[in-house]
């Protein structure tokens, strides 16, 4: 609720000064979702109202920012006195909280892989660890440990699977629960403990011959927005 933008009302427009920081893929968005204090003296979940963003309006400046990966998804978005017609307001003046959780619920939702069954990344990840297991991995390091943490590795990949399809259906009945941010939360958690195990299995040649580092990166990355894994 700590806002860094403020909107006052102008007419049938609002005119919107602040910054916002860690949006994904602004650099190529056409609109944006903005959440802006609109009464600075309501409590602090309160006064605020939430936007949707024409990202090429004047007074829109996107600056991407240089992640771990290398890549730039991110971006810092700064707003200089940018009208945004009331037509675009979302919800009601004063109840942006309400719609951006309900944002927040829906796109957990879609990164834990609720959006369609199982994520493309995250039944790939257990997937190729099997195969890596069976085809590539050399006696001394298929041992019954390794062969414990492949099994266990499963199990949280079928669990998180069947996450996935309960908040799906939520989803789709229009109430996000709190199935999305399970989801969300325990999908960078074992995607990055299968990388880690993949190469564990196959030593010096998993960090040569794959890209297991990077997808740790990546979905390392997916501690953070939206919602932290610390304060989920």
């Amino acid at each position: 609720a700590g806002l860094a933008c403020k909107a006052v009302r102008d007419g049938d427009e609002w005119v919107i000064t602040g910054q916002k920081v860690w949006n994904t893929l602004a650099h190529i968005a056409d609109r944006g979702m903005l959440v802006a204090r609109t009464d600075p003296n309501a409590p602090k979940h309160k006064g605020m109202t939430y936007f949707a963003l024409d990202m090429h309006a004047p007074g829109v400046e996107v600056r991407p920012l240089r992640q771990i990966t290398g890549e730039a998804e991110f971006n810092e978005v700064y707003l200089t006195e940018v009208r945004v017609p009331d037509a675009d307001r979302i919800g009601d003046v004063g109840e942006g909280w309400r719609v951006a959780m309900t944002t927040l619920s829906n796109e957990r939702t879609t990164i834990g892989g609720g959006g369609g069954g199982v994520p493309a990344r995250g039944s790939g990840a257990i997937a190729e660890a099997v195969r890596i297991w069976n085809e590539e991995a050399g006696p001394a390091t298929k041992t019954a440990v390794h062969r414990d943490e492949l099994v266990q590795l499963w199990v949280r990949s079928e669990v998180l699977r069947l996450t996935n399809v309960r908040a799906s259906q939520n989803r789709k009945a229009g109430n996000p629960g709190p199935e999305g941010s399970i989801a969300k939360l325990e999908f960078a958690k074992v995607n990055m403990d299968i990388y880690e195990f993949c190469v564990d299995l196959l030593g010096v040649a998993g960090l040569a011959g794959y890209d297991f580092e990077m997808r740790r990166a990546d979905n390392l990355g997916l501690t953070g927005p939206p919602g932290s894994s610390r304060k989920m």
